[in-house]
């Protein structure tokens, strides 16, 4: 007789293609298989990419986008939602009407250049992103480049975190996670809503292969949120997946390799 099993909560990631395999919509199925949730996907770019940079980058039509979207959602249904690598004003705005929608969480992590510094938002679209998909957030995960580009907050300490949160919120998303691994010291992040605040610690890792971590976090926060949890039990959880895998990430080609997300595994046995 066939072994019946239970579905897995679904979590959809829309978003670009990294062709290395460290980041993008690969790093995204990866932290969700890792995590115990189904991943499913709607691509929206593709990227000639590998450890040493961006080398191409072609954005995918509206229409693909959306139908990609309407299959997955309409038939299969969502738990959680994350965006990331969104390319164009047009398919910002797109996507975000698309998640107005979707009666379902979403984590916005607001992708505007690679690890190597290789732009991957169009500048005419932080306008869209600001108005139309920071305000169906559940969570934007901005880091600190990106907070610069969208608020104009330079941040160089903690309390400039603080400042950079109150201006990320101030665009309508239900929390802020400001990651503030590009500051000197242990990599710390400020999860807030504009009146609970939870600061997250790790140690910060001597190893260089850190490609992935945005679209790492953002996803485990979304595979989290499916999974139930509330979002600073999503966020706390998604921290200490992320910190290991950034431990545990290793050489790829001659430039910036990936963060392990498999390490739970591997570590297992």
């Amino acid at each position: 007789m066939p072994i019946r099993t239970a579905v897995p909560p679904r979590v959809l990631t829309v978003a670009g293609s990294d062709s290395g395999g460290g980041a993008g919509i690969q790093a995204d199925l990866k932290t969700m298989l890792a995590l115990g949730v189904h991943g499913m996907s709607v691509l929206t770019a593709v990227t000639a990419q590998n450890s040493l940079g961006v080398h191409g980058a072609w954005e995918l039509p509206v229409d693909a986008v959306r139908a990609q979207y309407r299959s997955v959602v309409d038939d299969i249904g969502v738990q959680a939602v994350k965006t990331g690598m969104l390319a164009s004003a047009a398919l910002v705005e797109t996507v975000a009407e698309l998640l107005a929608g979707t009666d379902a969480p979403v984590v916005v992590d607001p992708v505007g250049v690679s690890k190597h510094g290789d732009a991957l938002l169009a500048a005419e679209a932080l306008d869209s992103v600001r108005t139309k998909l920071l305000p169906v957030a559940t969570v934007a995960t901005p880091n600190l480049d990106e907070v610069a580009q969208l608020t104009g907050v330079l941040v160089t300490d903690e309390d400039g975190m603080r400042r950079a949160a109150e201006e990320i919120l101030a665009f309508g998303p239900r929390w802020a996670l400001i990651k503030g691994g590009h500051l000197p010291g242990d990599a710390v992040d400020l999860l807030t809503d504009g009146s609970a605040e939870t600061w997250l610690r790790a140690p910060r890792y001597d190893n260089r292969h850190t490609h992935g971590t945005g679209c790492t976090l953002a996803s485990a926060i979304a595979s989290g949120l499916a999974l139930g949890q509330d979002v600073p039990t999503a966020v706390e959880g998604a921290k200490a997946y992320v910190t290991g895998a950034i431990r545990a990430g290793f050489a790829l080609g001659g430039g910036i390799g990936p963060v392990d997300h498999g390490w739970r595994t591997r570590q297992a046995g």
